[in-house]
């Protein structure tokens, strides 16, 4: 049945605050990015030509409006937008590491974020996705926790398919045994899960992948589709008895690994709506992983996410190993 979006993705949209170099004065200087993992995902969905909205909920405030025109330019679906009108869009501080890998400082206490109701999904636009897709930040406080789950529970009744990212960040959660129990509800819920390799060891306790996947595989035979970035170490896709590993591409030039995981899942939808997840086969996952590994190597080498996201020939060229002008 034909319906009006690709991918609908449902959390948290924010101003990432990027170091980048140092004023005359020494004093560290921050780039205002425009983030958030389900946005960053629409984000490179657009660069696959792919229809997608948005759903959440941004402060009255000036960064609200520079996120909300953000989006607006991507061509991406705002009217499951909203403006709260007593809680300041949602900031994060992410302080780069010399290998690209970060710290984050969240000011969400609260965020605007996190105070998407109930009563603000839209239904019109959940019964009109093919792909329904969500992390686990809109979990870790209510009214949002609540929201997510009336979200999931409609996206589910249309028959859209479930796609999570467990997308662990500690620091958003007053207790770790809470966030587990979250996240294995994501899991208990969904078709497609896109999870780290720590975020694996999180939740199974086991560090090996393939050991990870399988626990994770028993415990939730619901998911169809599980994927596993191990960053340097490339990625991973379990499907039906079918075990794939793909390598990074290693080309050098990485200054921020934020987003990196949220580009790979957008790579990895977009392969899926071009195919059917219910009749893939072995080289079906060499190309999709080569596509998503090449996505994420992209924006490591860039910073910030929404404004940087490759196009496809950009991706084509690495996985081709050009040197991309």
């Amino acid at each position: 049945m034909e319906k009006t979006f690709d991918v609908v993705a449902l959390g948290e949209l924010l101003i990432d605050f990027t170091q980048n170099n140092v004023s005359p004065a020494g004093n560290p200087v921050f780039e205002a990015n425009p983030g958030g993992a389900p946005a960053n995902v629409l984000a490179m969905l657009r660069q696959f030509s792919k229809k997608c909205a948005f759903i959440g909920k941004v402060g009255n405030d000036s960064f609200g409006d520079f996120l909300e025109n953000v989006l607006n330019s991507k061509g991406i679906d705002i009217s499951g937008l909203l403006r709260d009108q007593s809680v300041p869009t949602t900031l994060a501080f992410v302080h780069n590491k010399p290998d690209g890998d970060r710290n984050f400082s969240f000011y969400r206490n609260p965020g605007a974020d996190i105070m998407l109701r109930k009563e603000d999904i839209p239904t019109e636009i959940l019964s009109n996705c093919h792909i329904f897709h969500f992390g686990s930040l809109s979990l870790t406080n209510e009214p949002s926790r609540t929201a997510t789950y009336h979200a999931v529970s409609l996206s589910k009744d249309s028959g859209s398919i479930i796609s999570y990212d467990p997308n662990l960040r500690p620091a958003l959660w007053n207790d770790l045994s809470e966030a587990k129990e979250m996240i294995r509800w994501g899991l208990s819920v969904s078709d497609i899960v896109k999870i780290s390799d720590n975020e694996v060891e999180f939740v199974t306790g086991s560090s090996d992948p393939d050991i990870g996947a399988s626990l994770i595989m028993t415990s939730f035979p619901n998911i169809k589709l599980l994927l596993i970035t191990a960053g340097t170490d490339g990625s991973y896709a379990y499907y039906q008895g079918i075990t794939v590993h793909e390598p990074a591409y290693l080309l050098g030039g990485t200054v921020d690994t934020t987003g990196a995981g949220d580009i790979f899942c957008a790579s990895v939808l977009s392969y899926i709506l071009e195919h059917d997840i219910s009749h893939l086969i072995e080289q079906d996952f060499k190309n999709m992983l080569s596509l998503a590994n090449a996505a994420a190597y992209l924006i490591t080498t860039r910073r910030g996410v929404i404004n940087s996201v490759p196009d496809i020939r950009e991706i084509k060229q690495v996985i081709s190993h050009e040197i991309i002008d």
